[in-house]
C-alpha cells in the first residue's frame, strides 16, 4: 500500500509514519523542513504547494497538519480543504488526524465536548479550528475521507498499550470511564482504517481499551 503523510514532523505524523513503516507500507513523507519521521522518501514542501500531480498514485493520503497558536491555526482547516480539493473524484483516500472537542455528547448530537467543557482559553481557537476542518470536509461528498478524532486525554508521550476501542460521532468511554488514548495507539487506529478503509466519508473516534 503507498500511502503520503503530510505534515509528518509534527508528534502525531511522526508515528503515524513509524507504524506504517513497520508494517511494510510504502510511505512517503511531505515536510517543510529536514525529515525527522522513519520514511525514506521525502518531498520537501510546503502544505500549501503540494499538487493534485504530488498525490497522484497514492491509496491513501493523511493530513497530519496542526497548528498550536492564535495567528497559525488556520492552517488545521485551511489545510484540509486544500487537501480534499486536490482529491476530489479520485479514488485516493483522505484521512485527517482530528479533534475531540467536536464529538458529540448526546444521542440527539446538539451538544459537542466543546460545549460543554471549560476548555483553557489558549486552547480554544485550536478547538474550534479542528470543528471547522470537520464541518468543511463533511461537504466534500465527492472525497473518500475519513476524519479520525483522539480521545478527549490525548497524551503525546503516552505508552503503547497495542489496543484500542473504536467509537463513531459520540465520546466514547472505556470501561473504566476514562477517554484517554496515546499518540502511539492513535497511530495504530489510523494505520488500522488506512489498512481497512472501513469509514468512507464518516468521522470516527478511538480511546484507549
Amino acid at each position: 500500500m503507498k500511502i503520503a503523510v503530510v505534515a509528518a514532523n509534527g508528534k502525531a505524523g511522526r508515528l503515524i509514519v513509524k507504524e506504517a513503516v513497520e508494517r511494510g507500507m510504502d510511505v512517503t513523507v511531505f515536510v517543510r523542513s529536514e525529515n525527522k519521521t522513519d520514511a525514506q522518501s521525502v518531498v520537501t514542501k510546503d502544505i500549501f504547494a503540494i499538487t493534485k500531480e504530488d498525490l497522484a498514485g497514492f491509496d491513501a493520503v493523511v493530513d497530519a497538519a496542526g497548528a498550536w497558536t492564535p495567528d497559525t491555526v488556520q492552517v488545521i482547516s485551511d489545510a484540509a480543504k486544500h487537501l480534499a480539493a486536490l482529491l476530489r473524484g479520485s479514488k485516493t483516500r483522505l484521512l485527517i488526524v482530528g479533534g475531540a472537542g467536536s464529538l458529540f455528547v448526546d444521542p440527539e448530537h446538539t451538544k459537542t465536548v466543546f460545549d460543554v467543557t471549560p476548555f483553557p482559553e489558549a486552547v480554544v481557537p485550536v478547538v474550534k479550528a479542528h470543528q471547522v476542518a470537520l464541518d468543511e470536509i463533511r461537504k466534500c461528498t465527492d472525497v473518500n475521507w475519513t476524519y479520525v478524532s483522539p480521545a478527549g486525554d490525548f497524551q503525546a508521550d503516552g505508552e503503547r498499550t497495542g489496543s484500542y476501542l473504536l467509537g463513531g460521532e459520540e465520546l466514547t468511554l472505556n470501561a473504566r470511564g476514562e477517554s484517554i488514548i496515546s499518540y502511539a495507539d492513535y497511530a495504530i487506529a489510523m494505520v488500522d482504517e488506512i489498512e481497512n478503509g472501513n469509514h468512507m466519508q464518516q468521522r470516527i473516534g478511538v480511546v484507549r481499551a
